[in-house]
């Protein structure tokens, strides 16, 4: 960071996605042809085929993270980079729930998510309501445009002393805003998925480390996992031991993080 923003004292993510409707779990059916529904629930528990988690499987706390915070680790990621790619945090907090519709989805459609990296705080809002919010179109991702930010539904608002800065994810470049939302400085992004796949490419050819290394994108996964387990063990705040990846005061957490493995699917405990 430049410092023109001044002291930074808060990140807040956003990823809030359209989907105002309530979902209905379909009756089973039989396996259509051509898919082995048992390599498909992989280690999962063993249930009947229904096209609700099949093509729904984002619902299902079996096969998926949710949806909301499946597309906002994204946003997580980039939150990540801009404040110099921190190590675990410390605590983490999740409230929400089934907010619009209490249907029969495993899944809140509402997470607000506290982190404390041990200096600046970080907060996520996702969720899957509001279809006046959307993504940057193509015309902002490819071109010289900017989001009408309150309506974009993932960014990152970065608040410092001096001033504050909208974030755009899809290459939706940058605005920091002054007293009386005054344009301070700007910059228009651009979708980077060419720089990305070039960067790739070229980490094959010359064994460098990419841009987006895996370690990056697993600490940033696993803000996603402990936020849904803070969720999952009743909305309560969890203290997280970053060294040994453990939560430290809820084994159902930790339980929980193991995952379900069914007979055939086991991992070998290693020695």
């Amino acid at each position: 960071m430049s410092g023109k923003l001044g002291k930074i004292a808060l990140i807040k993510a956003y990823c809030m996605l359209p989907g105002n409707k309530p979902w209905v779990y379909k009756e089973d059916t039989p396996v259509p042809d051509g898919l082995d529904w048992d390599q498909w629930l992989g280690p999962a528990p063993l249930v009947p085929y229904n096209v609700s988690r099949h093509k729904g499987y984002n619902e299902f706390w079996a096969y998926s993270c949710g949806l909301p915070l499946a597309d906002c680790c994204h946003v997580i990621d980039l939150a990540r980079m801009v404040i110099g790619d921190p190590g675990h945090p410390s605590s983490v907090y999740c409230a929400g729930g089934r907010v619009l519709y209490d249907d029969n989805r495993d899944i809140p459609d509402n997470q607000t998510i506290t982190y404390d990296f041990g200096g600046i705080p970080m907060t996520v809002e996702a969720s899957i309501y509001g279809e006046y919010l959307s993504k940057a179109s193509p015309e902002i991702r490819y071109g010289n445009l900017f989001p009408n930010w309150p309506f974009n539904s993932d960014r990152m608002e970065i608040y410092g002393t001096e001033g504050m800065m909208y974030l755009g994810r899809h290459g939706a470049g940058w605005q920091v805003l002054g007293k009386n939302s005054e344009i301070i400085a700007q910059d228009y992004g651009y979708f980077p998925d060419e720089v990305h796949q070039q960067d790739f490419i070229n980490c094959i050819r010359t064994r460098k480390k990419p841009n987006s290394d895996i370690q990056q994108s697993h600490m940033s996964a696993t803000l996603v996992h402990l936020a849904n387990l803070s969720y999952r063990v009743g909305k309560k705040q969890l203290f997280f031991d970053g060294d040994n990846e453990k939560v430290i005061n809820s084994e159902e957490a930790n339980k929980i993080s193991e995952g379900h493995y069914r007979s055939d699917y086991e991992i070998p405990e290693l020695s």
